[in-house]
């Protein structure tokens, strides 16, 4: 009988996934993960080895995307270390057991949430920054005594085998492993039971990945995406909310998840608006956008390809040069922009900002609040009109007068809802993300209340206190 090449190629990596699992598996029933000390050694060696490998990293993302270092060191590496002395600094009293009220009818019971790691996790992180979103959710798997599978994105390849030369040369493969491989891989992956599966991508794969999880129950964190809303009102500083949505647009090239997604902007304002927009994009990069070494590359040519595409509709206003060649496409500005427009079907995920006009800001809030919950929003205007807008509005966060800046704050949980995704991470978020919180109440024994038995001698007495 013949044998596919395929075939066995695909029994190999099943083979060698799952021996790497049940390595995992006897490495977490050591108990050692669940030791702090063990787990802020862990944090303090990742801590190392970041720094050891920031030279290495940056030439990294440079060549996938075209970040500068500037970029790349802000977007990227200064999150994971601060998220990691964050984690250092407070693991011992996260990690605490927590004494809560116990009500008297359990008199003399005591009441304490215990917090337990879950096991063995699954990371999957994309391409958009590679190094943070990987390394990112590890610090919680680390700081919640998780043993963890990493899978970083084949699209971003060279920050990909950094990333897999630091984690080998820190941890213990049984304790920490990184697996390379395409969406084949994923899916074997996905076959596999894990303790708790961490997935940033794109809404339609996080359907699959929680498809996959059902079959176990496994617990989800899903970091998603969707159509993040910027409004402009009338009232709002123009030239501050200019550079500030730009910026939003423009890290990495708009492929980032909180990019400002389109823009519904006052009708009273939308020209003076545009000319402050124009004038940024010229501050910021000059006048040949593709020369800055401040301006990022769309990550390949599928990407580039689905982008270009989407400006094939409305009034391109700014922008719009392309250098397929070169995986360049320029901040552009579409204006007469219609809600059936192909660009408004789809996360855009590009320096492409499609702008929308509104007379009244409940028919602004109405269309949002029409479409799928996003990941963000962001109001420009009086903070006193932006209470009223999130309070009638829903999404995984954002900002008044700024862009993307919620995400910085480690105090801030940071995660979708709905279709923009589930669970939060960030700071003490991310801990929990990967912890079981254990309800467990501790009964003496020198007294035993007759209440709680048959034949409930005392119940209408006892039926006071509940």
């Amino acid at each position: 009988m013949k044998v596919n090449p395929n075939d066995t190629l695909e029994m190999k990596s099943v083979n060698s996934i799952v021996e790497l699992l049940n390595e995992h598996r006897l490495f977490f029933s050591s108990q050692k993960t669940k030791n702090i000390a063990f787990r802020i050694s862990s944090l303090k060696k990742l801590k190392d080895a970041i720094l050891k490998y920031e030279d290495k990293l940056l030439a990294a993302l440079w060549i996938d995307l075209h970040k500068s270092n500037e970029e790349a060191y802000l977007t990227e590496i200064s999150i994971v270390v601060q998220e990691l002395n964050l984690h250092i600094k407070h693991l011992k009293k996260w990690a605490k057991p927590k004494s809560v009220i116990t009500p008297i009818y359990l008199f003399p019971s005591r009441s304490k949430i215990w917090q337990e790691p879950l096991g063995v996790s699954l990371i999957i992180a994309p391409w958009n920054y590679p190094f943070q979103l990987l390394i990112n959710p590890l610090v919680g798997a680390i700081s919640a005594g998780c043993c963890a599978v990493l899978k970083p994105s084949p699209n971003t390849p060279n920050v990909a085998l950094v990333m897999e030369e630091l984690i080998k040369e820190t941890f213990d493969s049984n304790y920490i492993s990184v697996i390379q491989g395409g969406r084949e891989i994923n899916t074997l992956l996905l076959e596999q039971r894990f303790d708790v599966i961490f997935f940033t991508g794109s809404p339609a794969l996080g359907k699959v990945v929680m498809k996959a999880a059902a079959a176990y129950l496994t617990p989800v964190i899903l970091e998603l995406g969707g159509k993040s809303p910027c409004l402009v009102d009338e009232d709002a500083n123009l030239a501050v909310a200019a550079k500030r949505i730009i910026w939003g647009k423009t890290i990495n090239a708009g492929q980032t998840c909180i990019a400002p997604d389109y823009l519904l902007v006052h009708e009273k304002v939308k020209e003076e608006l545009l000319t402050l927009l124009k004038q940024t994009i010229e501050q910021m990069f000059g006048t040949t956008i593709q020369q800055s070494k401040f301006y990022p590359r769309i990550v390949n040519e599928q990407a580039f390809l689905r982008l270009t595409n989407l400006m094939c509709e409305g009034n391109i206003r700014i922008g719009g040069e392309t250098d397929a060649k070169d995986k360049f496409i320029a901040p552009t500005v579409i204006d007469e922009i219609k809600p059936e427009f192909m660009i408004m079907k789809e996360e855009i995920f590009g320096p492409i900002l499609p702008v929308l006009t509104f007379s009244n800001l409940a028919k602004a809030i109405d269309f949002v609040n029409a479409n799928e919950k996003p990941l963000a929003i962001y109001y420009f205007g009086n903070t006193e009109t932006a209470t009223r807008l999130f309070n009638k509005t829903s999404s995984g966060g954002g900002c008044i007068n700024d862009t993307l800046m919620h995400v910085t704050n480690h105090h801030l949980p940071f995660g979708g809802v709905g279709n923009s995704g589930q669970g939060k991470y960030h700071g003490k978020g991310s801990f929990l993300a990967f912890s079981n919180q254990r309800g467990v109440v501790t009964t003496p024994t020198w007294i035993d209340l007759p209440f709680k038995y048959a034949p409930f001698k005392y119940f209408k007495w006892m039926q006071k206190f509940l």
